[in-house]
């Protein structure tokens, strides 16, 4: 009957002796006047939103998204070649063939070109 408690009482003290430790071991400094600012990812908060922003560099977040998601899309094709290999390989092209296009009209248009 005892040996079922042990379970139990470590179930049921566990959790407040990790945040007992957490608490005793936690930094207690009073937080800087950055730290306390609604930003902290460098701008100033006080400053002007509308400021300049580079659309080739917007340009390259989105094309690293799409390179990124069909990646993710592709990653899964060689466990479904297992269960379909038709369609799976037919599914794989076909979303290759799109991402391959989409690099050849990036590069004709010029936008992976960064010296102009």
């Amino acid at each position: 009957m005892m040996t079922s408690l042990y379970p139990l009482i470590l179930a049921m003290g566990l959790p407040p002796a990790v945040f007992l430790l957490a608490w005793l071991l936690s930094n207690r400094q009073t937080p800087s006047m950055n730290k306390l600012s609604p930003y902290e990812c460098g701008f100033d908060p006080k400053n002007n939103a509308r400021l300049p922003f580079s659309l080739r560099f917007f340009l390259l977040a989105v094309l690293f998204l799409v390179f990124d998601i069909e990646i993710v899309l592709l990653m899964p094709l060689p466990l479904s070649i297992t269960l379909n290999p038709i369609s799976s390989l037919l599914a794989g092209m076909i979303s290759l063939a799109i991402l391959i296009l989409g690099l050849i009209h990036e590069w004709n248009e010029g936008s992976l070109d960064w010296s102009s």
